[in-house]
């Protein structure tokens, strides 16, 4: 089995030839079924027919898994809570963490309140046996960033499952005690944009998951690679990679952007959005220790 790969083709049949129990890791971030306007593929099945597909390639997510790989699903609103039944009580995964990915420049909506957050299932094979690495992904706590106190852990503490892009918004709710995680989405003007992609992920949202559920030289999936944001993180953190794209372009664009990602390369974005995103209210960056 050839690794560091992209192929362009449907996952269900790359992922068919795939050996079992191969992968370390896998983060699929399917297309959610509303009418997105993708390359190649049509965004507006019915519902048993979307969520028939997405048994089929889920499925076959868990037959390649190790037994002791971790699986993370990025979803929408729409088909949340039935592949969550699915997944947990059809495919018999065990579901870590549910966590929701709260974001700015969402959705604009005319007659609903504005989309701003998505799901982010984390799923493992084994409860008892998994990966899951601490020390890279552990945030300020309340105690560093709001109070000072030289009783805090210098390390911080870990993440929670609410993952927020504006706190100093709202600087009442969403502390580092509360559970909150925040990413910003990859908004059209930021430096981090390709271009190509309508829905293309944070890296440091991708490194978040990597770091913590995988190890270097794992092998990290990615059946539909959109972006390529999943292969490029798992490169720039030394891990293995594999992916599928059924899109010819996005393939192209893919290939070009893991040609510029070396092995070491810092992720793209802020590593603590917490402690470095400016104030909007003062217009004062919130202090942070040196990097």
């Amino acid at each position: 089995m050839e690794t560091d790969a992209l192929y362009q083709e449907d996952c269900l049949k790359g992922l068919a030839k795939l050996p079992a129990e191969c992968i370390d890791l896998a983060f699929a971030d399917p297309p959610f079924n509303i009418g997105f306007e993708y390359d190649q593929y049509q965004d507006d099945l019915d519902d048993d027919q979307y969520l028939k597909w997405c048994q089929a390639w889920s499925t076959e997510i868990r037959r390649v898994l190790k037994p002791n790989g971790t699986f993370w699903l990025a979803i929408g609103d729409e088909y949340a809570a039935e592949l969550k039944v699915m997944l947990t009580r059809k495919l018999n995964f065990h579901c870590r963490s549910w966590v929701i990915w709260y974001y700015t420049f969402g959705v604009n909506c005319q007659k609903k309140f504005n989309r701003s957050h998505a799901h982010l299932f984390h799923l493992v094979k084994d409860p008892k046996e998994f990966t899951f690495n601490t020390e890279k992904i552990r945030v300020p706590s309340a105690r560093q960033l709001v109070y000072g106190d030289k009783r805090a852990n210098p390390k911080g503490r870990l993440p929670d499952d609410t993952w927020v892009l504006r706190p100093q918004d709202i600087p009442a709710s969403f502390s580092s005690e509360e559970d909150t995680w925040y990413f910003p989405r990859v908004a059209g003007t930021f430096k981090e944009r390709r271009g190509f992609h309508g829905c293309q992920m944070p890296e440091q949202l991708l490194g978040r998951i990597i770091h913590s559920c995988s190890n270097q030289n794992d092998l990290v999936l990615d059946p539909f690679a959109g972006s390529g944001t999943t292969l490029a993180v798992a490169k720039k953190l030394n891990r293995k990679y594999l992916g599928y794209e059924i899109s010819k372009d996005y393939c192209e664009q893919i290939a070009s952007r893991l040609e510029e990602t070396r092995v070491g390369d810092d992720l793209s974005g802020p590593a603590n959005p917490l402690a470095s995103v400016p104030s909007t209210r003062r217009g004062k960056r919130l202090k942070t220790e040196p990097s």
